[in-house]
């Protein structure tokens, strides 16, 4: 994995942790400050601590189990008496806990000798945020999908397919439907699906999206590199919500069709969303691609075929007119 990225990751980590730290200390004032017989407490199992400490050193190899299960019994006592003393002035029993984001690593990424399940998650969104650096997400919108560029029965069909893509994006979860938009150039599929990429990332969900063409390049460098790395293919196939811009576009090679085919294919399995567009229509795509890629797509996507004039040379004529 790339340091720069592992250094960034600890970097989020170590400031999640001071943060929790930092958060502790100030409720730990406050309640000195309104309950201070809790100090009190507090300061007598601190005290209990260095006893504990100073009777193992004196003890010299003699058996003092006594004492220590004696201090621990009064320390699991005290504890249990602040618990109850902050309930009572309304407070949660665990008010004076460290709140870290991660219980399992207390927000050091590391799990014992292993990596943490939260470093892993973040160096893989970090490095999905690397992929999308190039994707202008912010540049398209749902409100920014203009209808009046169709007419007649072009109209009603991209009228249900914004109600529907906008519908998909406020209801995404993690195993929702995969959607292959499909039609000719210019017809506001690559719009409709950054617009579901910029409200799913809203809502707090992994998403990578690309041209077929740089990720399946990115997936063949990594491959045939010295290091053999699979790490932009791990991505691909973990990422909560993949979408793939321009299938069709990429060169015809059997590395690439096999490896359209093990994402759609994975991805169906593990029932996790993908979203591809594509200027081919059915028969196009039927003649491109193995009959197992044409199958899954056609039969396990929904599919929504666009409608309507090249929009993007009407927006252009329309400039041409204005000057």
């Amino acid at each position: 994995m790339d340091n720069e990225i592992l250094e960034k990751a600890q970097a989020i980590l170590t400031q999640r942790r001071m943060s929790a730290i930092d958060e502790n200390d100030r409720r730990i004032q406050e309640i000195n400050s309104k309950i201070p017989e809790i100090k009190e407490i507090n300061d007598a199992l601190f005290n209990s601590g260095k006893e504990l400490i100073n009777t193992i050193i004196k003890s010299k190899g003699k058996d003092i189990t006594q004492e220590i299960e004696k201090i621990r019994t009064l320390n699991l006592s005290a504890q249990d008496m602040c618990r109850n003393m902050l309930v009572s002035n309304g407070y949660p029993a665990d008010y004076l806990e460290v709140k870290f984001t991660c219980p399992k690593c207390s927000d050091t990424g590391s799990d014992g000798c292993r990596m943490c399940s939260c470093m892993k998650q973040l160096c893989g969104k970090l490095m999905a945020e690397e992929l999308n650096s190039n994707a202008q997400l912010t540049l398209s919108s749902f409100d920014s999908f203009k209808l009046s560029y169709y007419s007649g029965d072009d109209y009603f069909v991209m009228e249900r397919i914004l109600a529907f893509t906008r519908q998909y994006a406020a209801n995404f979860k993690s195993d929702s439907e995969s959607i292959l938009m499909f039609g000719r150039t210019g017809l506001g599929k690559t719009h409709l699906s950054l617009a579901i990429a910029n409200e799913v990332l809203a809502k707090g969900y992994g998403v990578i999206y690309d041209s077929i063409i740089n990720i399946l390049g990115r997936i063949e460098n990594e491959k045939f590199s010295y290091s053999h790395s699979t790490e932009t293919l791990d991505l691909v196939m973990d990422t909560e919500l993949l979408i793939l811009d321009d299938l069709g576009t990429e060169y015809e090679s059997k590395f690439y069709n096999s490896t359209i085919y093990n994402i759609i294919n994975t991805r169906l399995n593990r029932g996790m969303p993908t979203i591809i567009s594509t200027n081919m229509d059915f028969r196009q795509i039927a003649e491109r691609y193995d009959e197992r890629v044409v199958s899954r797509l056609t039969s396990m996507y929904t599919c929504l075929e666009f409608k309507g004039n090249d929009v993007r040379l009407q927006i252009k004529e329309q400039n041409m007119h204005q000057r």
